[in-house]
This record gives structure tokens, sequence and C-alpha cells, in this order.
């Protein structure tokens, strides 16, 4: 039995034995019997009886008269799920829309953010983020110790789904767009659950999770996040380890002179730096590295003014300090924060960073080696023609703004990379792209579709 779903049959058997323990006694069986004490208690005392477990209001919880779902039967329904259009209030966008399985589970195109909302038309709030690789993300915590044998090392605040770590598990993150205004734009949960039930497949939510699963429209909610998520827990559709580089690391390819440059200088300190957040070793324990530690960490990410949100000039997308997330609201340390997404599969993607403002890759290199030797390239000015640095974070919080290498440099100073090198690199981050997939197009032919409405 797979990993993810060996870990679901665990969770279900913990719920059948606590289950099991709530039910009454069985015949031949005498119930306690109350002491006068207990009799005459306070109603007080009464109040302060165990409160209901939770795990009996979750929709895996075996319970009597509802039916257990299997992974496979959670894994298909989900699939059906995902690409189910009917679910949004336009009736043409599903979670596939968006999360396209032909670019790694992330977008289609090469607009910034996604277009939906009840018209089709209205702009999503961010870039879309790719959905493999993401087995092994925490949720989201303030102090994060690295799978690296040291854990004196506070890493800082790192996990969470979405770029801002709001939602702390794949069956939460997999809800949000159901109700998002910009996404599928559903009023309610009680009318994502009307169309849940007239959906073609509502039959093996019944099969699934019991006949009166649409009685309780919270309950039938919880099922088809549980569904989105079991589906995502799929090896060969969501971490399929099936790239050249996975190649070289099970001993049957070798990188090409290009390739082996790039990589010396994705690891190098004094050049890209790059592993020192997308980890390109195995961990300790030997499991093929992510490309992300996904720590949240503020990179300076220039103003993209395509955006509709960003011609309200007071608008700042922030990260996990808001404003789509607001329980961080009063964290300015955490005001410019955004999560570091796994690079695997980066060259099938045609926008980047958390505001979509770039679409190639070497570019997104170039503003890693050239962001502070060469501000005026990527920044806008201001009314006194001076070059705003950081333009998409008001000042009070710049100094969140990472500095590690490559960053760091003087204005004017030589950047980390070259042109030579930044080519290098990218030509190792393509030897990410697995085998299902086939990488972007060269960066000549995005611009024109990067500005499609």
């Amino acid at each position: 039995m797979p990993r993810p779903f060996r870990r679901l049959a665990l969770l279900a058997a913990a719920a059948l034995l606590l289950a099991a323990c709530e039910q009454a006694p069985t015949a031949g069986t005498q119930p306690p019997v109350a002491s006068p004490a207990a009799a005459n208690a306070p109603a007080a005392v009464a109040a302060t009886e165990p409160a209901r477990p939770a795990y009996l209001d979750a929709p895996y919880a075996v319970l009597p008269g509802r039916r257990q779902p299997t992974p496979e039967q959670l894994g298909e329904l989900g699939r059906r799920i995902f690409f189910d259009p009917g679910l949004s209030a336009s009736g043409r966008t599903s979670c596939a829309s968006c999360h396209d399985p032909q670019h790694a589970w992330g977008p289609p195109n090469a607009l910034s953010v996604q277009l939906a909302g009840p018209d089709g038309r209205t702009e999503g709030p961010r870039a879309v983020p790719s959905l493999r690789y993401l087995q092994t993300l925490t949720a989201f915590t303030e102090h994060h110790h690295d799978n690296d044998g040291d854990d004196s090392v506070d890493a800082g605040p790192t996990g969470g789904r979405m770029w801002d770590g709001r939602a702390g598990s794949a069956h939460e993150q997999a809800t949000l767009p159901l109700l998002s205004p910009a996404e599928m734009a559903n009023a309610s949960v009680e009318e994502v659950v009307r169309k849940l039930e007239h959906a073609a497949y509502a039959g093996d939510m019944r099969a699934a999770f019991g006949d009166e699963v649409f009685g309780d429209p919270k309950m039938a909610f919880r099922a088809a996040g549980l569904s989105l998520e079991a589906f995502q827990q799929s090896p060969s559709d969501f971490y399929p380890f099936s790239s050249k580089y996975d190649a070289v690391l099970r001993g049957k390819a070798a990188l090409g002179p290009a390739e082996t440059r790039g990589l010396a200088l994705f690891n190098a300190e004094d050049k890209g730096n790059c592993a020192s957040c997308h980890i390109s070793e195995r961990t300790p324990d030997g499991a093929f590295p992510l490309f992300s530690d996904f720590g949240q960490i503020a990179l300076g990410v220039p103003r993209n003014r395509k955006l509709a949100a960003n011609a309200d000039p007071g608008y700042h997308d922030m990260g996990v300090c808001g404003p789509i997330r607001t329980d961080m609201k009063d964290r300015p340390e955490y005001c410019g924060l955004f999560r570091t997404p796994s690079l695997r599969n980066v060259a099938v993607r045609q926008s980047f960073f958390h505001n979509g403002v770039f679409h190639s890759l070497e570019e997104v290199i170039r503003f890693y080696a050239q962001r502070d030797t060469a501000p005026q390239r990527w920044y806008g000015r201001g009314k006194d023609g001076r070059v705003r640095r950081f333009d998409d974070l008001p000042a009070q919080y710049h100094a969140n703004v990472n500095t590690d290498p490559p960053f760091g440099r003087k204005p004017g100073g030589k950047p980390a990379l070259s042109e030579a090198e930044i080519r290098d690199v990218a030509a190792f981050l393509r030897t990410l792209t697995d085998a299902d997939q086939h990488d972007a197009p060269d960066p000549g032919t995005l611009r024109t579709a990067a500005r499609r409405p």
C-alpha cells in the first residue's frame, strides 16, 4: 500500500478504536453503578464531563451506520471533484483550470495570475503555484527545525499551504478556492454542497461516506476536501521523481557540461547560493531533494503594475502579514514574506513569484544576481526620479528583505552571476523537469501571451 494511503488507513483504524470506546455496553455486561456521591453531585460537576471528541466530527471517523471510505474511493472521487467545472459559479472553472496536469499541476499559460470568478474573467489574487512535491509540507510554524540532524537551529517561519502559509493541510487548501470570490466564487458551503449533491459522482460520495452525507453540508464539504487531499497524495501524479536529475541521483544518467556547471553555481555560496533554500542534495535519511525548505522569505520582488489590484498605490500584498492572511497582521517582521516554492518543474512555468511579475526562467535568475547591483533594472522610480527599491513593500518593512548571497552587493558592483553563468544555472534547472512534462516555450514566445487580458 502506498505510504499516503497507509497513513489514511492508520488514521481510520485509530478512529475505529476511538469510536469503539464510545459505544454502549454490549449485551451481557452491566454498566457501572454510580456512587451515591456521584448521583448527588451538583450540576457544576456534571458540566465538567469530557467534551465530545473532535474525531467524531471528522468525515473519516468510523461510526455506527457510517461507511468507511477506502483509499481507492477517496482518490478517484477527489480526481472527479478536481476536474469538475460545474462546482464553480461560472460553470467553466475547475481546480484543473489553474492546476493543469500538463503543466506540472500549475498554470497552463503565461498570465501573471489566472482568470476565474463568477464571470470567468476576474483576476486571481496571486500567481498559481504547482501542486507537485508538497507531500511533506508541514503546517505553518514560526519555529521550524530542518531534518538535518541538528535541532538547535531555528529556521524561523516555515510551511503552510498557499503562498502565505495560511492553510494548514491539503484538504483545507483544497476547499479555499471553492469559496474564493476570485476563483470558483461560490457564495457558501451550502452552495458547493448543492452542486456536489447533483454532480454525476454524487452516488460515489454516498457510497464512500454514507447515504446521509449530504444531510449535513459541513460534513459533505469536509468529505470533498478529504477526497481532494487523498487524490493529491497520488505518487504518479504529484511526486513521480522522474526527472533527469532523479536519474542522475539513481546513477542512471549524467549531467551534461552546462548542467554540471549550473549545479555547481546553484550550490556555491559565493555564486548562486540557491541551495541554501532550494536544497539539491538527498536528505540525511536518504530522501530525494524537493528543492525547497518551504521557508517563508522576503525577496523584494518588484511590483507587478499590470495587476488590477495594484492600480491602487496604497495596496500591497505582503504575504504572511496580510492582507489575505489575517492572523499575522500584527507581526510586522512577517511583512513581505512568501513561501519558498519547489524548483522541481520550474522550467515548465511561464510566470514566476507570487505576483507573476517575471515570465522567463533566465529573467528570474538574473533578478537574483542583479537585484542589488542594478536596482534600476527592476524597480520603478519615485516622483523625485530616484529608484524605489523593493517597490512592492512599504518602506517600514524593507529590513525584512533577505540580503544573503547572491544578494547584498553594492549598486554598480559586479553581479554574482554572469550572463553565461545564468544560462548554465537555467540549464541545470531544466533537468528538474519530470518525464511527463515539457519545458515552457523559450522566453521570446512568452511576452505576447503574458499581455493577454
